[in-house]
């Protein structure tokens, strides 16, 4: 039988993929992490399936469930929140699955990043503005960031900067930022993407730390610096210019 890695979205029920929702209904496990994937969504699954809450458990113990359920015969849905390519710990879990050989397939989901740009109405990609998106996080109590991946570092390129995992460290950013994106640079933060009780948070470089923490925002947030995030008289893309040569087939 198959495992199923399932993006679940960022949190609104309703932003799983129609795929995701047909695969989640067609599975006779579940297992789901119980801190950040929408209680809702267990409602598409089958009546009688087993649910498992990951939360609480280790790599091992959640690799355990999914060779049981395989030698059971039962296909299995991971329901992972976002989408499994980024922050997910999907890797690790594929990596023990190929040594048990066990199946498994991805099933994609609406990233956080992408709900957070819609809730703040912006492109993340302005002509002449900006063309690259870097997504990231910090290094602090979780798993130490590769040589080279560094704010610092990173910010030289005065691209658009995607943080996952940092809003408790909101002030660090702003400080190794500063120097790259000027203290007038846009930025914002957005929590709970997509669900009843979003948070967005707007303003520049130097008052956003203030902001985030008067909000009380200290996780499930990402934080955005860039100047696309405020981008104003910007360049028509060429894409649908009326410069552009068409060509009739």
């Amino acid at each position: 039988m198959t495992v199923y890695f399932i993006g679940a979205g960022p949190g609104a029920a309703d932003l799983i993929t129609v795929r995701g929702a047909r695969t989640l209904a067609a599975c006779r496990v579940c297992l789901y992490a119980g801190s950040l994937v929408p209680r809702e969504l267990l409602a598409e699954c089958p009546p009688d399936a087993r649910l498992v809450d990951t939360a609480q458990l280790t790599l091992d113990e959640i690799t355990a469930e999914l060779v049981r359920a395989h030698e059971e015969g039962h296909d299995v849905a991971r329901l992972h929140s976002g989408d499994p390519s980024v922050f997910s710990a999907v890797a690790e879990q594929m990596r023990r699955l190929d040594a048990a050989g066990v199946p498994y397939e991805v099933v994609p989901g609406v990233p956080a990043f992408a709900a957070a740009a819609a809730s703040l109405k912006r492109e993340l990609t302005v002509p002449t503005v900006g063309q690259t998106v870097i997504l990231t996080r910090v290094a602090q109590r979780a798993t130490a960031m590769p040589d080279g991946e560094d704010l610092a570092t990173l910010g030289r390129s005065g691209a658009l900067i995607v943080l996952h995992l940092a809003a408790g460290y909101v002030d660090r950013v702003v400080g190794e930022l500063l120097p790259h994106y000027g203290a007038d640079c846009p930025a914002a933060v957005v929590a709970y993407a997509s669900r009843p009780d979003e948070v967005i948070i707007r303003g520049t470089l130097d008052e956003i730390a203030g902001k985030t923490k008067e909000a009380g925002v200290l996780r499930t947030a990402v934080i955005m610096v860039g100047r696309t995030l405020g981008a104003e008289g910007f360049r028509d893309s060429h894409l649908y210019s009326a410069e552009r040569e068409r060509h009739v087939c």
